[in-house]
C-alpha cells in the first residue's frame, strides 16, 4: 500500500472473489484472510534498495504510516466498487511484527540462518527442496559464481530480518533479538497465515510473478518452522497486459513501467466500475490479458445488454436445473469463466420463458459477481412534448384510428424516442 492499486492488481482479486465465490457456490464454507503489506517490501526482489512505503513517503510528502492508511483505503473502496466479498480477516504486517518476531526466532532454532552486516537471512542451501514450485535447480545455483549477491552465501538466500541503516532514521522500525529494524517481505505471509489459517491451509493465491521467488520463500520459511508446505493448493493470476505507445509491445502493467491505471481512471472516462470485471471474466485467469480502450468499451456495451435484458425479463421464477449443472461444470473447471460466460449468452439468447431465464441468470451471478438484481436504468426524463404526442397516439389507438397513431409514432421518433406497446400501456425509451 504504497501506492494506488493499478487495474491489473485489481484484476487479481476478481480471480480470488470468483474462487471463493466457486468455493461457497460449491457448499463449502471459506475462510477468506487477506494481508496488507505496509512495511518491508523493498524496491528489489533480492533484498536490496529501500522500502516501498519510506520511498512512497518521500514522493508523497506525507509520513509512511499516513501513506499506509491512504491507499489502503482506497484499495478497498476500490474492491467495493467492483463488488468483491470483504474477506473475513484484514490483517496487515504492522499489527503482527510481534508474531513475525517469533517465526524467524523459530527459523534460526532450527539452523536455516545467518547473519550479515545488513540482517538475517534464510540459508536456502539448508534446504535442497528449496524452490520446487518455480523449478529452481538448487545444484546451479552456486553463489557468486555469475551474480554479485553481496554478503548472502547463495543468490537464493533472503532477507528474514533487516536493521535500520546506522546513518538514517527509519519511520518503521522495531527492537527485536537481533537488532533495531524492520521485517523482510515473505515473513509476514508465512506468520500471519500460520496465525490466522494454521501452518498447513488449503489454498493460496497470488499473481504469477510469485511463482519465482515470493511464494517459494513463504514454503521455505514454514518448512523451516513448522515442516509444511504452508498451502496445499497454489493458485496464480495471471498479468494484464498493456501495449507499449513506442515500441508496439506488450508488457506488463505496473507503476514502474509507466502505464498506471487506475480504477478511477476508467470511472473518468464514463465507465461503471463493474465494466471491468466483466471485462475480466472474458479471459481465463491463467492466461494474460489485453487491455485496450475499445475492448473495455465493448465489455461496457456488452454488459448493459445482459442488465438490460434480465431487468426486462421482470420477476423470477424457477431456474432451469440443466443450465446450472452446465454452469457448474464450467466453474468447476479450473474456473472457467469466459465458457461460463459464453453459456449465459445462450442462455440469454434461449427460448426458456424469461421468468426461468431470470432466477437462471441471478444463479450464475453468485459467481460471475455482476450485481444484476439491484442494476435499473436510469431514469430518463422524456420531454412533455413527446409525452404530449404519446398519449395522443394511444387515444389514436384506443379510436382505431391507425393511420394517426403510426404518424405519432413517427413524430416520436424524429425527437429520438421509440414506443414499447405493453399490456401496461405504452413505454417511451430513447432509440
Amino acid at each position: 500500500v504504497y501506492n494506488y492499486a493499478h487495474i491489473g492488481n485489481l484484476r487479481s482479486y476478481i480471480f480470488m472473489d470468483i474462487l471463493r465465490r466457486t468455493l461457497e457456490y460449491n457448499g463449502y464454507a471459506v475462510r477468506h484472510v487477506m494481508n496488507v503489506t505496509d512495511v518491508g517490501h523493498l524496491v528489489s526482489d533480492a533484498d536490496t534498495g529501500e522500502d516501498k512505503m519510506e520511498k512512497g513517503s518521500r514522493r508523497t510528502g506525507l509520513s509512511a504510516w499516513e501513506i499506509a492508511e491512504i491507499y489502503t483505503e482506497a484499495f478497498e473502496q476500490d474492491l467495493v466498487m467492483l463488488n468483491i466479498l470483504e474477506p473475513h480477516i484484514v490483517c496487515r504486517a504492522t499489527d503482527h511484527i510481534q508474531e513475525q518476531i517469533d517465526m524467524i526466532s523459530c527459523i534460526e532454532a532450527n539452523g536455516y540462518t545467518y547473519r550479515t552486516s545488513d540482517g538475517i537471512y534464510f540459508d536456502t542451501s539448508k534446504m535442497p527442496e528449496y524452490g520446487r514450485m518455480a523449478g529452481i535447480d538448487m545444484e546451479s545455483q552456486q553463489g557468486g559464481a555469475r551474480v554479485d549477491v553481496g554478503e548472502k552465501r547463495n543468490p537464493t538466500d533472503f532477507a528474514l530480518w533487516k536493521f535500520s541503516p546506522p546513518d538514517a532514521q527509519r519511520q518503521m522500525e522495531w527492537e527485536s533479538p537481533w537488532g533495531v529494524g524492520f521485517p523482510g517481505w515473505h515473513i509476514e505471509c508465512s506468520a500471519m497465515s500460520a496465525k490466522y489459517l494454521g501452518t498447513f491451509f488449503d489454498i493460496h493465491t497470488g499473481g504469477e510473478d510469485h511463482i519465482m521467488i515470493h511464494h517459494p520463500n513463504e514454503i521455505a520459511q514454514t518448512q523451516a518452522c513448522y515442516g509444511t508446505n504452508l498451502a496445499n493448493f497454489w493458485m496464480h493470476g495471471y498479468f494484464l497486459q498493456v501495449k507499449d505507445e513506442e515500441t508496439g509491445e506488450d508488457g506488463r502493467m505496473g507503476s514502474s513501467q509507466g502505464n498506471f491505471l487506475r480504477l478511477q481512471t476508467l470511472i473518468d472516462r464514463g465507465f461503471d466500475p463493474l465494466v471491468w470485471r466483466f471485462f475480466c471474466l472474458g479471459a481465463h485467469y491463467r492466461s494474460k490479458l489485453n487491455f485496450n480502450w475499445e475492448s473495455v468499451a465493448g465489455a461496457g456495451r456488452a454488459l448493459n445488454r445482459l442488465r438490460t435484458a434480465v431487468y426486462e425479463w421482470g420477476e423470477a421464477g424457477t431456474a432451469d436445473e440443466n443450465y446450472l449443472e452446465r454452469f457448474l461444470a464450467q466453474i468447476n473447471d479450473d474456473l472457467n469463466m469466459p465458457r461460463a460466460l459464453a453459456l449465459t449468452w445462450e442462455l440469454v439468447k434461449s427460448d426458456l420463458p424469461d421468468a426461468v431465464k431470470k432466477a437462471t441468470i441471478l444463479e450464475f451471478d453468485r459467481v460471475l459477481g455482476l450485481d444484476l438484481a439491484a442494476w435499473e436504468p436510469a431514469e430518463e426524463v422524456v420531454p412533455q412534448e413527446v409525452l404530449d404526442l404519446v398519449n395522443q397516439r394511444q387515444q389514436a389507438r384506443v379510436e382505431k384510428r391507425w393511420a394517426d397513431a403510426d404518424a405519432l409514432r413517427d413524430q416520436v421518433r424524429e425527437f429520438g424516442y421509440e414506443i414499447e406497446d405493453t399490456g401496461q400501456g405504452p413505454k417511451v425509451r430513447p432509440g
